[in-house]
């Protein structure tokens, strides 16, 4: 045992007090004659060994008192079994606000958060009063106990949490002096690994504290997406629904609903085993108009954080094709298709409006392509736009196109020798259903069927996305990222005598698959709120205007102004930090609605797997003696048991009972019944 001030202990010289006091009541008793003893009723008769014992309890009461109070000024303690060379900077907390803490603790009926912040609450009682905190989710910067205890009341879950090794590293790099970290959080599996524990210093001392949730079924949506590539109004899509079991226990019969709009549009129920996923159809028709806020609701309990999942469906605008040739062959190919806005327009004639909105441009056997067209041809694939070349049979034209390969940092491509006479024709290959680019183009292949032929009158050595080859090899359409976009090139012009592939029944699926792919979605269906930035095209009517360009993110009552900034039509906002809670939010320029963002929490919350004490201390392993692991429930809170540890056991309350006790004690002997024997006395008459 020690002493934090021994320089009390001289007050132990109070114990002569009470020594003296016994003494004094000692002295001789002296006779005392009364001339009158008529008023005496009777007389209470006690032996002295009775009265020396009386007078020697309540002497070692006092003594007690006077012990026990002086060493409870004292401080005394039993030292704690691992010594630290005293309490050395800030003390780091952090206290994990991520979705998945709304769990039910299965210690108490309160969620995880709440149990940990109580426990984070109780820390400043196993530090000194002098001591300084900080606080993770919070401001940084130092706190003292009460401020602490007031900060950490004050968090709450949000759906942009970072990531718990993130949060760990943060907590290292602004740690005050190396103090010391604890760590209060549901350690799921999917979030925290072992790769987390590598980057911990060696001199800070971390204390992991799990906190274990009551085990259960979590069912929950994981993705939704459309069978079709656009979004069409007035027919009926194909919306497929991933359901995943993120719980440790199976769910019968979960029901789940649809809602498109304010209208329930299915319903539908599954089966899910634990840490399984089942996939469901489900048919929608879109109204045309306006974009429609849909979302799906899981009827499961008790995680319920999770069980509405937010998208929208936008039906899909034309997409803008602009051929530049000298007539308008493929005006059969896409001007009869509503999917298709059909625009033609001459190399020589060029209107730069077209190509500034075109989606696609095919130069199709353009003759001659002056800079002014070049230029605005890099300008848009550079914004994102697809360009699809088919190179003519003049040589007078390949300088241009060969400039335009370059400004587009296409190639190298090389110009094959013109023929004598007429060219010889080669077969294509046929295309592999492997290729991304035929995905869902065929319901199989007729390895007899006839593939068109065509003269080649390019060439290169290597591409980004090789769509269809030659028979030896070569290749005949190869896709080339360019900037944002894409440029696709074919080896041999359409007409005859150099290709037969326009009558070709392969041509009709390509060009619109190219068409397709060139299709850019304003926005995605849902965001996540984890996200640190989302980027949506806006429609050009709208970036286009003059006045004030400041876009706000609007939810009921709440406004956010995030961090923007537009450039050729493509909005990039950064997600504010306060935005926390999922839903629908209005993207609004001054009072104009410009879209509608839905917003979920990050999937990776809802797989509820977690690490136990046990495996964490496992991951930690015995050589990290400077990362320990507490575990909760034990009937000893984390402040109690880092104090019992690192501080010692403080016995200052047992002193304070013991002197109380003693003060009981000599209370009760004082009043203490006496046993009393009781003679009659003759009353004296006076004569």
């Amino acid at each position: 045992m020690a002493f934090t001030y021994p320089w009390s202990l001289l007050g132990l010289i109070a114990v002569v007090i009470p020594i003296a006091i016994h003494l004094f009541e000692l002295r001789r008793p002296q006779r005392v004659l009364f001339s009158n003893v008529e008023f005496i009723r009777e007389v209470q008769l006690i032996t002295a060994r009775q009265r020396k014992l009386k007078q020697l309890l309540v002497l070692i009461a006092r003594i007690g008192v006077i012990i026990f109070l002086v060493l409870l000024f004292a401080q005394p303690f039993i030292p704690a079994p691992q010594q630290t060379a005293g309490q050395q900077g800030a003390v780091s907390v952090v206290i994990d606000d991520s979705p998945s803490m709304q769990q039910q603790s299965n210690v108490g009926d309160l969620p995880l958060v709440e149990q940990a912040i109580q426990e984070a609450v109780d820390l400043p009682l196993a530090f000194p009063t002098t001591a300084q905190f900080m606080l993770w989710p919070g401001k940084r910067e130092l706190l003292n106990p009460a401020a602490f205890r007031a900060a950490a009341e004050q968090v709450q879950v949000t759906g942009q949490s970072s990531d718990l090794g993130e949060r760990l590293l943060q907590a290292q790099r602004d740690a005050q002096a190396a103090g010391p970290v604890f760590i209060f959080s549901d350690f799921q599996k999917s979030g925290f690994s072992a790769n987390a524990l590598q980057t911990i210093d060696t001199a800070q001392q971390v204390f992991l504290v799990p906190l274990a949730s009551q085990s259960g079924p979590n069912v929950f949506v994981d993705s939704v997406w459309l069978d079709d590539a656009l979004v069409r109004a007035g027919v009926d899509l194909t919306l497929q629904i991933r359901l995943r079991n993120g719980g440790e226990q199976p769910v019968q019969e979960c029901q789940a609903k649809l809602f498109v709009g304010r209208q329930q549009a299915a319903v539908f129920r599954a089966t899910v085993p634990a840490q399984k996923t089942l996939t469901t159809q489900v048919r929608v028709r879109l109204p045309a108009g306006k974009p429609q806020n849909c979302r799906i609701e899981v009827e499961d309990s008790p995680v319920d954080f999770d069980n509405a999942y937010y998208f929208t469906l936008q039906p899909a605008a034309p997409i803008p094709v602009v051929e530049v040739a000298a007539d308008a062959q493929l005006n059969r190919l896409y001007g009869n298709e509503p999917l298709f806005l059909y625009q033609h327009m001459g190399a020589q004639a060029a209107d730069y409006r077209k190509l500034a909105t075109a989606n696609l441009i095919i130069v199709r056997e353009a003759l001659g392509l002056g800079a002014g067209v070049r230029e605005q041809l890099r300008q848009r694939v550079q914004q994102g736009a697809t360009l699809v070349v088919v190179p003519p049979e003049v040589t007078g034209s390949q300088e241009s196109y060969s400039r335009l390969f370059r400004e587009l940092g296409v190639g190298p491509i090389q110009w094959q020798p013109r023929p004598q006479g007429e060219p010889v024709l080669q077969e294509v290959a046929m295309p592999s259903m492997q290729n991304p680019f035929f995905r869902d183009v065929f319901a199989g292949v007729n390895q007899r069927a006839g593939m068109p032929k065509a003269a080649p009158v390019l060439r290169w050595s290597r591409s980004g996305t090789d769509v269809l080859r030659m028979r030896d090899g070569e290749g005949y359409l190869a896709g080339f990222a360019s900037g944002a976009g894409t440029v696709y090139v074919f080896a041999a012009p359409f007409s005859a005598p150099y290709s037969d592939f326009s009558q070709h029944p392969l041509f009709v699926p390509v060009l619109y698959r190219l068409a397709l792919q060139s299709y850019q979605q304003e926005q995605r269906p849902a965001y996540r709120l984890t996200e640190q930035a989302i980027s949506l095209r806006l429609p050009r009517a709208v970036s286009t205007q003059e006045g004030e360009q400041v876009y706000r993110l609007v939810q009921d009552s709440l406004v956010y102004i995030p961090t923007q900034q537009l450039q050729n039509g493509t909005l990039r906002l950064e997600v504010p930090p306060t935005l926390r809670r999922p839903g629908f939010y209005m993207l609004q320029r001054g009072n104009q609605a410009v879209a509608t963002l839905a917003f979920n929490f990050d999937k990776r919350e809802s797989d509820l797997r977690s690490y136990s004490a046990a495996e964490l201390q496992q991951l930690v392993g015995t050589n990290r003696p400077n990362v320990q692991v507490y575990e909760v429930g034990q009937g000893q809170t984390v402040a109690a048991r880092y104090k019992a540890a690192r501080m010692g056991v403080p016995l200052w309350r047992y002193c304070l009972w013991v002197a109380l006790a003693c003060l009981l004690a000599e209370s009760i002997l004082l009043r203490w019944p006496r046993k009393v024997t009781s003679a009659p006395v003759e009353q004296a008459v006076a004569a």
